[in-house]
């Protein structure tokens, strides 16, 4: 009786607690229904309350699975003193990232604006009662130390200064908001301002050449860039090659890659690649596989191969149900970040049975982590060590019994996307992939497209409710090229023409394009962040579908969206890879490479494998191979290898 008892308190206490965050259907905002802050979520209502109760708005972004953001909970948003300056001064809002990721974009960016280095989350910024920025920062400890000022001392500074000098703070807010919508004069085209040369050469800059990758500290993955090295690379671009090769590589070795259960984590907290920050995300998986697919088809390595099949069976071992991909899994097991994935050295030392495997391990008593502790990599290695198949299945009985991490089951179209674009291209080493892809696509425009209408994502059985963003029509047209590519079913590519003319109607004005369909009139970055940018790859689909269907129009957008942005891009050059390869694409020429379906896919890996970046390709019963760019066919064979080494000319 004493435990029912106990147990009803306990309930009664947990409503006691709970603000209007209850009745939302996201992970992350649930994660913060029982804080003793008056927490909102995002719409007009609370946008409203704050202009009638003349408060400024205490916006926080962040996401389920993300580490800083359970640590400044913890610190800050549990604690009912924090939460008493909250409630009383400001109207708090709660944002899902990964629900409103137009938002969180138009936030990073006021961030790298305004303090010159880029942000991450938890995302802070306070508004004015009208929702415009005048403070953005990132984690805020609860009380100020010898880093930065807390928010115990922060609040009340903040309230001071808006309720007895409203109007500074209004007119700091709007040199912000001038600052967020200044544009970019258009410029024509410049060759001499960007090219491959310059691309490379901003990379080059970036480039750790001692333990490769692209930064001196952390170290993230950015497929975006070792896909633009790897198109330098099929431009003629040798150096360009070796050092995607080498980061690739690196990482396959390193910590960054669950060498146990397979997978990319999020980042790597070190220069090294050797420890990580353990999360896993969804999109990484989706963007890095196809650079390995591209890699093992220019080396032959089996160990690109293995990544691909390894990191497949984790994602359908942990992250699909009912034909769909979850969103991220979480860095933490039982309140302790990486507690799955690592191992006691002791464990681990009487499970070493080679000598290569040993030194490849390079153990030492404290271990690489915390608390005498191991994550497993071969940073040291060229290859993955003899006994490696043995010693995995060892570690992966030693975790059976391991709480795995939580896991946000959230469905974001752009990321399931993503994911199945990548089955369609992976398909080529293994056809069981092509019928995944055909199963996950037809389910997620079962759930996601609804008479017509394109949706962001769904969850928990909830009907989907936001509108498509720029980032879901870009990512799903490009998988629907894909899969027409790899199936030649006219359905895909009717689809995909479809998608696209909403997607301009919606997102396109006046040569811009915007993330979202709604007031907030956020215009497209094409910076690639943590993932590929929207803009970026709806370039690049404009291209590649300008071509597949002969359509001027299309590449009218296309250019005149490139000439927008033009000015932007020289300046950004390799910071901004998937618009620097819509670039190329639009320098050089997509070719779209005609043939029967049948020859199509008999020759399909060796289509792959033209050393040409910009092929698509198109049923056509000529009984020849026709290799044409838009307006003009320039090439004609019977013969495969004929027609390949046409296309290969045009790399001077």
């Amino acid at each position: 009786m004493k435990t029912i008892i106990l147990i009803f308190l306990s309930f009664t206490t947990l409503l006691a607690f709970s603000n209007s965050l209850i009745d939302e259907s996201s992970p992350y905002l649930q994660q913060h229904a029982y804080n003793p802050i008056e927490w909102e979520a995002w719409n007009e209502d609370s946008l409203e309350r704050a202009k009638k109760e003349h408060k400024p708005i205490f916006l926080s972004i962040g996401y389920s699975t993300c580490h800083w953001c359970h640590v400044m909970a913890k610190e800050s948003f549990e604690d009912e003193e924090v939460a008493e300056l909250l409630n009383n001064y400001f109207i708090p809002i709660k944002v899902d990232r990964e629900e409103l990721p137009h938002l969180d974009s138009y936030y990073q960016e006021l961030h790298q604006k305004i303090i010159h280095r880029s942000g991450g989350w938890p995302l802070t910024s306070i508004l004015t009662e009208d929702a415009k920025p005048f403070f953005v920062g990132t984690y805020i400890p609860k009380t100020t130390d010898s880093m930065q000022e807390g928010l115990m001392e922060l609040l009340p500074k903040i309230h001071a200064k808006y309720k007895n000098n409203k109007s500074k703070i209004k007119k700091q807010a709007e040199a912000i908001a001038s600052i967020m919508s200044k544009k970019e004069v258009p410029s024509e085209f410049d060759n001499k301002k960007l090219n491959g040369i310059t691309l490379f050469s901003s990379v080059q800059k970036q480039y750790d050449y001692v333990f490769s990758g692209f930064s001196k500290i952390k170290k993230f993955p950015e497929a975006s860039k070792i896909k633009l090295l790897l198109t330098l690379g099929e431009l003629g671009n040798n150096k360009a090659t070796a050092m995607a090769l080498d980061v690739l590589r690196t990482m396959a070795l390193g910590g960054i890659y669950d060498q146990v259960d397979g997978g990319f984590f999020r980042y790597a907290n070190d220069a090294e690649w050797i420890i990580p920050h353990f999360e896993k995300m969804l999109y990484n998986q989706a963007e890095l596989l196809p650079l390995y697919l591209k890699a093992y088809q220019i080396t032959n390595d089996i160990l690109y191969k293995n990544i691909i099949f390894e990191t497949i069976q984790m994602l359908k071992q942990r992250f699909i149900e009912e034909e769909l991909f979850f969103s991220a899994s979480d860095a933490d097991s039982n309140h302790k970040e990486g507690g799955f994935f690592v191992y006691r050295v002791k464990d681990i030392v009487p499970l070493v049975k080679t000598s290569e495997l040993k030194e490849a391990l390079n153990l030492s008593e404290d271990g690489n982590f915390e608390h005498n502790s191991e994550h497993i990599n071969f940073y040291l290695s060229e290859k993955r060590p003899k006994g490696f198949k043995d010693f995995r299945e060892a570690l992966i009985k030693l975790r059976i019994n391991r709480e795995y991490p939580f896991i946000d089951k959230k469905i974001i179209t752009a990321w399931n996307a993503m994911m199945i674009d990548t089955l369609f291209q992976v398909s080529i080493l293994d056809s069981n992939y092509l019928n995944l892809a055909q199963i996950h696509l037809n389910k997620l425009l079962q759930v996601h497209y609804i008479k017509g209408k394109l949706y962001h994502h769904s969850i928990n059985g909830y009907l989907p409710f936001i509108d498509a963003l720029l980032e879901d029509y870009a990512f799903l047209i490009s998988a629907l090229i894909s899969a027409y590519e790899a199936t030649y079913k006219h359905k895909y590519l009717e689809l995909a023409v479809t998608l696209t003319n909403k997607a301009i109607e919606l997102f396109y004005q006046d040569n811009t394009w915007y993330l979202s369909d709604d007031n907030l009139k956020i215009v497209a970055d094409l910076k690639d962040k943590y993932y590929t940018s929207a803009l970026g790859k709806m370039l690049q689909n404009l291209q590649r579908l300008s071509s597949l269907t002969a359509s001027l129009t299309l590449q009218k957008i296309a250019n005149n969206s490139l000439k927008s942005i033009n000015t932007q891009l020289q300046g950004k050059q390799a910071d901004a890879p998937a618009s620097a390869i819509a670039y190329l694409m639009r320098e050089k020429g997509v070719v779209t490479l005609k043939q029967s379906r049948d020859e199509l896919l008999k020759h399909r890996i060796k289509i792959a494998k033209i050393k040409y970046p910009f092929i698509v390709t198109k049923v056509e019963n000529s009984g020849l191979f026709l290799a044409c760019k838009i307006g003009s066919c320039f090439a004609y064979s019977k013969d495969f290898i004929v027609i390949k080494s046409d296309i290969e000319k045009l790399i001077p």
